[in-house]
């Protein structure tokens, strides 16, 4: 394998895949190609490592070791037992296989699935005489297979833990988002630090928390660790001292910033409270209990960025059909000026609050499908 041009690929949440070919390109990525959701690039390991520590958009970076045809099981298992899996991890290291499909005209993914796994353990009984140990829940190697109705591919893990888990362990709130679809919202709204930015609904604070590390330069995964540090072929002690001196090097003090953090519940503006303390940075945000159909904008123009409530029962339709319109009638009234970018899995949001949205863009919450509503907040003339 050239090391310097490695093929890779980093899932994300879908309808992130515009701005992470974007982010991935600041990085150094070459031969970007976005895909359903995630996006494939060329590189070296360095840059691997680079995206795996600065990428705060993607949920992991898989390296891609195989790519072929293939017709049955029997397929995938002789190319996988072909592949020198003693020279990437050892036997000592614990091991699961996951697999994804799409038109793939094999009958049982488990069975796929068990044919990798049982080509890589014969490989290293061949090679060593035994065989490594299978973790379904923490293992130390993840291997990735992927089929189209015609071709496999076989990736290794780089990232271990998803990307979207910064090294600390939140509090969660009743809807919370992964920190990479927060950093997603923020990039699609287009939001820059020191632009003044209010969450009015702002839960557990998951997009307050990514605008502050933002905000004083901190690489998303500066006080975390990687597979890539226990993949054998990997120049690690070559490259990682270095990418981690450089982050470390331009993190910013603690400060307050213009970030405001609202919301009705207590309960909920604590836990911003704990998770914004957990990541020291518990004085750059400011943050107020109120309802936010009594709030008042804190500056005289920004962005209003926020993961609206949304109803599942029968009783919270009932009552955000009320609340809709009174938050439009407040935004109108009370935030001209400012951007509002809503979040929201209802998609006809807009209608409710009978404001002018310039843009809707296609998002996902895990299977949830949902929009990003941008909307230009002018006094008395935005209603729709």
């Amino acid at each position: 394998m050239n090391p310097l041009n490695q093929f890779f690929f980093c899932p994300c949440p879908r309808g992130l895949e515009d701005v992470l070919s974007q982010e991935l390109a600041s990085l150094g990525a070459q031969d970007i190609t976005p895909r359903d959701s995630g996006v494939g690039f060329t590189g070296s390991y360095r840059l691997a490592m680079g995206v795996n520590l600065e990428s705060r958009l993607a949920s992991r970076v898989l390296w891609q070791v195989a790519k072929g045809t293939y017709h049955s099981e029997q397929d995938l298992y002789d190319q996988a037992m072909a592949l020198p899996w003693s020279d990437w991890f050892c036997v000592e290291q614990t091991l699961k296989v996951d697999t994804r499909a799409h038109h793939s005209p094999l009958r049982s993914l488990d069975f796929a699935t068990l044919r990798i796994k049982d080509a890589i353990c014969d490989h290293f009984r061949a090679q060593q005489g035994q065989r490594p140990s299978i973790d379904t829940h923490q293992p130390e190697i993840r291997v990735y297979l992927f089929l189209d109705a015609t071709h496999f591919t076989l990736s290794l893990d780089t990232s271990g833990d998803g990307l979207f888990k910064r090294g600390t362990r939140p509090e969660a709130g009743d809807a919370p988002l992964k920190r990479n679809l927060a950093a997603g919202l923020l990039a699609l709204a287009q939001w820059q630090p020191g632009l003044p930015l209010l969450d009015a609904f702002c839960g557990a604070g998951t997009i307050l928390l990514e605008a502050a590390e933002q905000s004083l330069q901190r690489a998303p995964g500066l006080n975390r660790s990687f597979a890539f540090e226990h993949l054998r072929s990997w120049p690690v002690t070559q490259h990682w001292p270095a990418l981690l001196e450089e982050a470390h090097a331009r993190v910013l003090p603690p400060t307050p910033l213009p970030l405001w953090g609202q919301d009705l519940k207590g309960d909920a503006l604590e836990l911003t409270r704990l998770n914004l303390a957990a990541a020291g940075l518990e004085g750059c945000v400011s943050l107020k209990q109120v309802n936010v159909l009594e709030s008042s904008p804190p500056c005289p123009s920004g962005l209003l960025l926020s993961n609206l409530p949304y109803g599942v029962r029968l009783g919270e339709q009932a009552e955000l059909s009320l609340f809709y319109p009174a938050l439009g009638n407040t935004l109108k009234q009370r935030y001209a000026g400012w951007t509002a970018c809503l979040f929201s899995a209802d998609l006809t949001l807009p209608k409710s609050l009978h404001l002018k949205v310039t843009r809707r863009t296609p998002l996902y919450n895990g299977a949830l499908e949902c929009r990003l509503f941008r909307i230009p907040l002018v006094q008395g003339s935005n209603r729709s």
